[in-house]
C-alpha cells in the first residue's frame, strides 16, 4: 500500500470519528487538492513532495474541527461550474441544482432577462448564464463579502452584479415587467433550527437564517417577482423543508401567479416552489 493511500485511510478514519458522513470522500478530495490532481486520479500519483504529509495532516485536522471542505479547497462545484468560495460567502449546495435544472428545462425567449436574488457566490446566476449564453443575467446581494467572490467567479462573463437589499419593496423599478426569470436561494432556515457545524459556524448567519419561521426574506422576494416578471415569466424560490406549503400559499395569495407547484430535490424533500406569472394579467 502506498504512503498516500495509508494517509488517506488514516484521514478518513479521523474524519469519520469527528462525525463527518462523507469522511472518505473528503479525505480523498483534500488529498487531491494538495496533490494538484483530481480525486479520480489519485491512484496515478507517484510522488506527493516532501511536505505533503504535514500539509495533509493540517487540513485533515481542520476538517475534523468541521471547517467546511470548500473553505479548505477554496472551491465548490455547482452544476457545470467550479466556484471560488471561502469565509464570508454561503457555500452553494447540490440540492439547489434541482432548481437550476427546472429553470433550464423551461421554454424561454431567445434572449431572456434573468435575475438571481441573494446571489451569494453567483452560483445560480453564473450557471444560468452558462446554460443561456444570450441571456442578460443580473445577480443581486446585499453582502459586499459575498459579492467579492461573485465578481471573481463572474470574471470573463457578462453577468451583472448589484449590491442591494432584496427586502426593499421599491428595488430597481426599471425592471418592472421586463424580466423573464426570477430565481432565489434566500436565507430561509428558521432562527431556532439546529444546523450542522459547517453551516452554523462558518456560513454567514445573514445568508442562512430567515427569521422565526424562515419566511422573512421569501415574502419580499415573492413581491419583487410579481412586479418584475413579464406575463408568462417564471419564478422559483428555495425554502426550508418545513415551509413548502406556506411558500405555495404566499405565492398564490398574490393572485399574480399560475402553475404554482412545490418541487422536490433528488432526495425527495420539498426544496423549492415554482410558478409562472399569469399571461393575461394587466
Amino acid at each position: 500500500m502506498s504512503a498516500l493511500r495509508r494517509a488517506i485511510d488514516s484521514a478518513a478514519a479521523t474524519l469519520a470519528a469527528a462525525g463527518i458522513d462523507s469522511a472518505r470522500w473528503d479525505a480523498e478530495e483534500l488529498a487531491a487538492h494538495l496533490s494538484g490532481t483530481e480525486r479520480g486520479r489519485l491512484a496515478l500519483v507517484e510522488s506527493t513532495g516532501e511536505d505533503f504529509l504535514d500539509r495533509y495532516r493540517h487540513v485533515v485536522a481542520a476538517r475534523s474541527r468541521r471547517v467546511p471542505l470548500q473553505h479548505l479547497t477554496g472551491t465548490a462545484a455547482f452544476g457545470p461550474l467550479t466556484l471560488h468560495v471561502g469565509p464570508g460567502v454561503f457555500i452553494p449546495r447540490p440540492e439547489t441544482e434541482a432548481l437550476l435544472a427546472w429553470v433550464t428545462e423551461q421554454c424561454l425567449p431567445a434572449r431572456p432577462v434573468v435575475v438571481d436574488l441573494c446571489t451569494g457566490s453567483g452560483a445560480l446566476a453564473l450557471a444560468l448564464a452558462h446554460e443561456r449564453p444570450a441571456a442578460r443575467v443580473i445577480g443581486i446581494d446585499d453582502s459586499e463579502a459575498a459579492l467579492e467572490y461573485a465578481r471573481r467567479n463572474a470574471t470573463g462573463t457578462a453577468v451583472e452584479l448589484v449590491r442591494a437589499d432584496v427586502t426593499e419593496p421599491t428595488l430597481l423599478p426599471e425592471l418592472d415587467g421586463e424580466v423573464d426569470v426570477v430565481v432565489a436561494n434566500p436565507p430561509y432556515v428558521p432562527d431556532a433550527a439546529i444546523v450542522e457545524p459547517e453551516v452554523g459556524q462558518y456560513d454567514p448567519h445573514h445568508a442562512v437564517f430567515g427569521g422565526p419561521d424562515g419566511m422573512a426574506v421569501i415574502a419580499p422576494i415573492v413581491a419583487l417577482a410579481g412586479r418584475w416578471l413579464r406575463p408568462g415569466g417564471i419564478f422559483a424560490v428555495e425554502h426550508d423543508d418545513t415551509t413548502s406549503s406556506r411558500t405555495v400559499e404566499l405565492v398564490c395569495e398574490t393572485g399574480l401567479f399560475e402553475d404554482v407547484h412545490a418541487r422536490h430535490d433528488l432526495a425527495g424533500r420539498p426544496r423549492f416552489v415554482a410558478a409562472r406569472i399569469k399571461r393575461g394579467r394587466v
